[in-house]
Parts: structure tokens; C-alpha cells; sequence
């Protein structure tokens, strides 16, 4: 362990040796990377633990300095763990570099059936023991860390104190398919709401997706994009400031160059930090399998039920007269045919796709256990934003009316970033509310 100070905390990096798969102890064993943080004058202190487990999947915990948003609040009372999830940030990370090590596509594939969130749950369940001495902690899940958290409480509630999420109650029963049914009119929401803000973005979006309909365009780091791939700039509107940014954006698109108009750099290298999954592939090549359960495939699910909405089809849009639109939270095959970063990994997304035994806890076939989550005795509390555009608000409440003593904030003071936008308030009410304080 190594420890070291930032303005009024102390930070402790751990590693952790883990199994691969934990039905199978005795055999290969993966490296966890987490980091704890105290305040300072209190490091000594027998203080309560908190997990935080970070949206995603495939992201890296965030990297504060010193007591940034939402952790201030935490410190006040807690000791607190940032963990990288498995195969994200310093965790065995999983990647185009890393993955070619397992072998080819299958035994890729095979590899990272093993990190979903039965598996992160039980990554947190091994570590636990080691810095608690045994004693439940509180965990803190933002979005995938939700789902995370929802399954924690199904198979290992004896391991939690309390535990608060925000904008990660995902559906119990869903399939994919239900899902996504359920994704695309909300972010055509988003996107009527976007353009009803910013009315001269219309021409904008439709002049850009028409030049690259009739002009290959790839991007200084090799990522093409198609008319397809800049429609999926609608990621950016599940964030707080995320229009803003998105109108920003389409406004410094165009420049002009002896040989005519051209999508501009700062338009181009806009689009890359938007887009690039280089920094958290796993997102993309396990974002269906969150939703895999009951023994069905996701089989690229996003990609086929977008048929049911043609609104999101660009070369009929372009066609016609009406507005692009745009997509939102959202994985299709195409992904991995135009980012550099994925497209070493496309035959593996396509096994993983079609995969029906995802390895779930006690041999069962579901992700989540109604029947424990019904007998519920954890304290808890839930942030349920009322129009997110990545998950759905009405899933997210018929889980939390199945989880006995949950209790939820409903608001629109806030996007799906609202930990971040809300920091210390936001915290503060969730953990009066799993208190019975509110």
C-alpha cells in the first residue's frame, strides 16, 4: 500500500489479487485496483466504509482532487473506497492492447463473460472483509453502479449497511429488446427538446450528415465518420449540459479551404472526445449484457429494434425534409467498424452478442432475485430522475415499488449526471432518505 496527501485528505492505493471467475477459486486470479480516501486529522479514526461503484460499464472510478463534489460530503462521516471495477482503469484493465493476450475472438469472449456486475459484486464481497474487518459498508452506486448495487442486495445483503443509488434502478425483468422499446422515444424527447432550444441546429445537423453521406470522412485518429456514427453525438444529451455542448459542437463544423467547405479540426477533434471509446472500451463491447439474463441473447438488440423507430434512420431522414435525429445511449455493429479502438474487438462483440449463458450467481438463470429484493431489511435509497434518457424512469420506479423499505427522490432538478451536478446536496438528502430522515 502506498499513501499520500491531497488538500485535506489522505489517499491509500490498494490492489487486491481476486479469482477470474468466483465459482472457481483455485483457479486464474485477476488484480483489482482501488483507492481509498479519508480526511485528513482522521486517518486514524474507526470511521464506517463506503463503496463507490462508478457508472458505466467499462469506466474507470473518477479521479478526484482533494474533496471535489460529492466525496466532501462523504468524508464527513465515511472512510471511502474508489474502486476500478474489473477490466476498467488500473484493474487488469481490458482493452484492444490487453485482450489479444486471452487468445483470439472466443477466448476473448469467454474472458469477459466474467465482468458483468455478478461478478463486480463479488470482487466487492472478497475485498470487504480485508479493509472492514468484516462489518457491512455503505455503497454508493451512480447509473451501472446501480445495477451494480440492485443485484448486491439480491445476493449478498449481509455484506451492506446501507445503500444509495442515483440513476441506476435498471429493470428487473427487461430484455434488451424491452429496453432499448423503451430508450428510443425518450431520447427522440430529448432530441424535439434539443431542437426546439437550438431551432438553427435543424440545418446543421442535416448539412453535416449530408456532407459525410457524400464524403468518406476520417478523423485524425482514424475513426470514419458516417452520417450513423454522428448521429450518435444524441449521447450527449442525457447530461446536464449536454445540449449546450451539443449545439457548441454543430456551431464550429464547417470551415473553408481551397478546395471548398470542409468539416472543421475543432469540429473533428469535438467529435473524438465525444465519440472515442479508446479510453472505456468495455462500455461498448458489454453495454447488451447488462441486460442478458434468462437465458436469452441481446443479439445487437439497439441496432434491431431502431428498425421500429425510422425517425433514427439518417438516409431517410436525409431523403426527406423532416430533422435528423439523433440516437442516444445506444451499441451498434457499426461501432466496431469505425472506431479504431473497437474494431480489433468486433469479432469478439459479435460472440459476446449472441452469447445465452451468461454465468449468473447459485446456477440460476436472472440477475436479480425478486423474492430477496422483496424481503429487503438494507436501508436504501434511490434518485430517480423523471425523464432520463438512459434508463428509463418507469422501470426504474417498478423496482423500486419491488424493493421492500426503498425509498426514492423522484426529480427533473437534475439530468443523469445529477452526482456530479448536485455533489454534496445530492448525497446529503440520499442518505437522509435511506435514514428515515426525510
Amino acid at each position: 500500500m502506498t499513501s499520500y496527501r491531497q488538500p485535506g485528505v489522505v489517499l491509500t492505493d490498494h490492489r487486491f489479487s481476486v479469482p477470474l471467475d468466483h465459482a472457481d477459486p483455485a483457479g486464474e486470479r485477476i488484480e483489482l485496483f482501488a483507492r481509498e480516501v479519508v480526511a485528513s486529522g482522521r486517518a486514524d479514526a474507526d470511521l464506517p466504509w463506503l463503496v463507490y461503484l462508478e457508472g458505466g460499464p467499462g469506466f474507470g472510478v473518477r479521479r478526484f482532487n482533494g474533496r471535489q463534489a460529492w466525496l466532501g460530503r462523504a468524508l464527513q462521516e465515511f472512510r471511502v473506497l474508489l474502486l476500478d471495477q474489473r477490466g476498467t482503469g488500473l484493474s487488469t484493465p481490458a482493452n484492444r492492447q490487453t485482450l489479444p493476450l486471452r487468445g483470439g475472438p472466443q477466448e476473448q469472449a469467454d474472458y469477459l463473460a466474467h465482468f458483468r456486475a455478478e461478478s463486480i459484486v463479488r470482487d466487492c464481497e472478497t475485498i470487504r472483509p480485508r479493509l472492514t474487518g468484516g462489518a457491512p459498508w455503505t455503497v454508493l452506486g451512480q447509473s451501472f453502479g446501480g445495477f451494480c448495487a440492485v443485484h448486491y442486495l439480491s445476493t449478498a445483503p449481509e455484506g451492506l449497511r446501507t445503500v444509495l443509488i442515483t440513476g441506476g434502478l435498471p429493470s428487473l425483468d427487461a430484455t434488451a429488446d424491452e429496453v432499448y422499446r423503451a430508450a428510443y422515444p425518450r431520447v427522440a424527447r430529448k432530441v424535439e427538446a434539443h431542437y426546439a432550444r437550438y431551432p438553427q441546429d435543424i440545418g446543421r445537423a442535416r448539412r453535416i450528415a449530408e456532407h459525410l453521406a457524400g464524403h468518406r470522412t476520417v478523423l485524425p485518429t482514424g475513426y470514419v465518420l458516417t452520417p450513423e456514427a454522428f448521429q450518435s453525438l444524441g449521447i450527449l444529451l442525457g447530461g446536464s449540459d449536454g445540449s449546450h455542448q451539443l449545439h457548441y459542437l454543430l456551431e464550429n463544423a464547417f470551415v473553408p479551404t481551397p478546395g471548398g467547405e470542409t468539416l472543421s479540426d475543432t469540429f473533428q477533434e469535438g467529435v473524438v472526445a465525444a465519440l472515442s471509446y479508446a479510453g472505456h472500451p468495455l462500455y461498448a463491447v458489454l453495454h447488451e449484457s447488462i441486460y442478458a439474463q434468462g437465458g436469452r441473447p441481446t443479439d445487437w438488440a439497439a441496432e434491431r429494434v431502431r428498425a421500429e423507430f425510422p425517425r433514427f434512420d439518417a438516409a431517410k431522414s436525409l431523403a426527406g425534409e423532416g430533422p435528423l435525429y439523433f440516437t442516444g445511449e445506444s451499441i451498434h455493429p457499426w461501432h466496431f467498424e469505425t472506431d479504431p479502438a473497437l474494431s480489433p474487438l468486433r469479432e469478439t462483440a459479435e460472440l459476446l452478442a449472441a452469447r445465452t449463458d451468461w454465468p449468473v450467481p447459485h446456477g440460476g438463470a436472472r440477475l436479480y432475485d425478486t423474492a430477496r429484493l422483496a424481503a429487503n431489511e438494507v436501508p436504501a435509497a434511490a434518485l430517480v430522475y423523471h425523464d432520463d434518457m438512459y434508463v428509463d424512469t418507469e422501470h426504474s420506479l417498478r423496482t423500486a415499488r419491488a424493493i421492500r423499505g426503498l425509498r426514492t427522490w423522484v426529480t427533473n432538478e437534475y439530468e443523469h449526471d445529477g452526482l456530479r451536478a448536485g455533489a454534496p446536496r445530492v448525497l446529503d438528502r440520499l442518505l437522509a432518505l435511506a435514514r428515515g430522515e426525510d
